[in-house]
């Protein structure tokens, strides 16, 4: 395991255009790194583009995909593919990912839908990540989701992550609130699924909010405060596999910038207790 195993450090956040002004005209950085979906930004000009140049400029950035279907039915599009590309090099985004799900047939479904947990699944996946990777010359990590039904499942949830990741030859995006979600919905044990997780392919965790249907429903919204028991996995995440660079999503129902801070400073006081960990799992790894 090298240093240069993660493509950034820290805590971060998600960009939204609302907090975009006031971080122009800072000179000292409040997070570490910063996440964006490249569909929001490949091709944007005018106020909005030139204040994201000057902030590629000034801090590190990370993409987060929306639209590659990477399970999908239809072809990949490898026309967005190569605009991607040189999206990321222009403006030397350090990493980019995407969801295992799809989200597309004839057109966009606008929805992250669960991918059959299957053999023949797993090989049509992999196959379109290696294509991915292939165009993009560089590796790519893969979300695990939350999901509300398993249509046509063979596989668990965990053994088909675990195969497509070996097969691709690709990294892990580890969400900590997916498995919260997915674990309660499911009814499995978190913990017992997040040790489980090849812990030499995660780039980089999200954490997030989401919304209590039912006691036995959670959907995932990204659009509350982190609970409790998702801090508390996060953590375990840590005790695991060191203080892995973590950013927080926060999609709408925004709070005040300095409330999205305070939660930042969690993350980074969560990783401060395990970073003596990091550096010897580095150096023994």
């Amino acid at each position: 395991m090298s240093s240069n195993r993660y493509p950034v450090h820290g805590a971060g956040l998600g960009l939204r255009r609302s907090l975009m002004s006031s971080l122009a005209d800072q000179t000292t950085h409040p997070v570490n790194f910063w996440e964006i979906a490249p569909e929001n930004w490949i091709g944007v000009g005018g106020r909005h583009g030139k204040i994201f140049c000057e902030l590629t400029e000034k801090f590190p950035f990370i993409c987060h995909g929306l639209s590659l279907s990477i399970g999908g039915p239809s072809p990949l599009d490898e026309a967005f593919l190569h605009r991607l590309k040189r999206f990321l090099k222009e403006h030397q985004i350090r990493y980019y990912s995407e969801h295992l799900s799809y989200c597309s047939d004839d057109g966009h479904l606008y929805d992250l839908l669960p991918i059959p947990f299957t053999e023949e699944a797993v090989h049509y996946v992999a196959d379109r990540i290696r294509r991915v990777q292939d165009i993009l010359e560089q590796r790519i990590a893969m979300e695990n989701v939350s999901y509300y039904a398993a249509p046509g499942k063979k596989m668990e949830e965990l053994d088909f992550i675990q195969a497509v990741l070996q097969e691709a030859d690709c990294d892990l995006l580890l969400d900590v609130n997916n498995i919260y979600v997915n674990s309660t919905n499911h009814r499995y044990d978190a913990e017992t699924f997040l040790r489980q997780l090849p812990a030499e392919r995660i780039r980089y965790i999200h954490v997030a909010g989401h919304y209590q249907e039912a006691e036995d429903l959670i959907v995932d919204t990204h659009g509350a405060d982190v609970i409790d028991p998702v801090w508390q996995l996060l953590e375990k995440a840590y005790q695991y596999f060191g203080a892995i660079p973590t950013l927080l999503e926060r999609d709408f129902n925004l709070p005040p910038l300095a409330e999205l801070l305070g939660e930042v400073d969690i993350i980074r006081a969560l990783q401060s207790k395990y970073s003596d960990q990091s550096n010897d799992l580095i150096q023994h790894g």
